[in-house]
Order: C-alpha cells, then sequence, then structure tokens
C-alpha cells in the first residue's frame, strides 16, 4: 500500500524529524510544507506574529498541490494542520489521506524550541499555535502519537499506527 501521510502538530512537536523517518521506512519521497511556505508568511512569523487564515490559504493549496501529485504513489509531508478545515483542505487533494499528530506537553515542546537553532519560527508562538489546535476528531483518519520518546520510537508509533 502506497501510503499519504500528514505529520501534524505545533512548531517543536517534532514533525520534520519523525516525517524524514517515516518517510525512510515507507520508502516514499518526504516534504517539509515550511518550504511551500511564501516569503510573505515566512517575514510575518519571523517578526512573531501569527499567521491568519488568509495568509495560510496559497500555503495549503501548494501543500495540497504536492499531495494530489503523489496520489497513488505515496508520499510524507509534515504540516501543522492545526485546524480541521485546513486537515478537510488538504484531504479534499487525497481522501485516504491519513494524519500522524505529534502531541506532547507544552514544556516538553518549549524546550524543544528553545533549542532549536535556524528555524523562523519564534517560541514564542508555542502559545498561539496551541491555542489555534484542533484536535483529530473521530472521522479523521488518523492516529495521535506521544512525543516523550526519541524520534526513531515515534517513528516506529507512527509507523505501526498507519492502516494496512
Amino acid at each position: 500500500m502506497s501510503h499519504l501521510v500528514v505529520v501534524m502538530g505545533v512548531s517543536g512537536s517534532g514533525k520534520s524529524t519523525v516525517g524524514g523517518l517515516l518517510a525512510e521506512r515507507l520508502a516514499v519521497p518526504y516534504a517539509e510544507a515550511d518550504d511551500f511556505h511564501p516569503p510573505a508568511n515566512i517575514a510575518k512569523m519571523s517578526a512573531g506574529h501569527p499567521l491568519d487564515d488568509a495568509d495560510r490559504a496559497p500555503w495549503l493549496d501548494a501543500i495540497a498541490a504536492w499531495i494530489t501529485e503523489r496520489g497513488g504513489k505515496g508520499g510524507v509531508i509534515s504540516c501543522s494542520a492545526l485546524k480541521r478545515r485546513y486537515r478537510d483542505r488538504l484531504r479534499a487533494a487525497a481522501p485516504d489521506l491519513f494524519f500522524i499528530h505529534l502531541d506532547g506537553p507544552e514544556e516538553l515542546i518549549a524546550a524543544r524550541l528553545a533549542a532549536r537553532m535556524e528555524h523562523f519560527m519564534p517560541a514564542g508562538l508555542l502559545r498561539s499555535q496551541l491555542e489555534a489546535l484542533e484536535p483529530l476528531e473521530p472521522d479523521e483518519a488518523g492516529a495521535v502519537i506521544p512525543i516523550e520518546g526519541g524520534p526513531a520510537q515515534i517513528a516506529e508509533q507512527a509507523l505501526a499506527a498507519l492502516p494496512d
């Protein structure tokens, strides 16, 4: 089966690391959603301002286009996908899309963000992301994976959660 997976969660939850490991295990391409942001979005976040839905629309469209291209071939992309309507937009590109929500305590995520270098997302925006987060609902194909373990362990849990 060619899995098409979005590794979701707030900034600092490990999406990029786990997404890359999961793609490697599945032998499918990996994409980083941050690479799909237009320069204006990166500038806004770098200045400490959260994005609004208008800012996110072209970004979600670009991610959806990548997902559409991968249909039937498989792929893994990391994307915050914090709100149900964002996930619905991505699911419209591929109805069989599966979401892996990396979730953990705010203190752990904040510590990871504080230790991170060379990223445009300031730790100060974590609270706004946590407030915006709408957890997966029962009718959404996906799984919540705790982030307390190491990256390889988390990737293994994500792999085990994928449908057969």
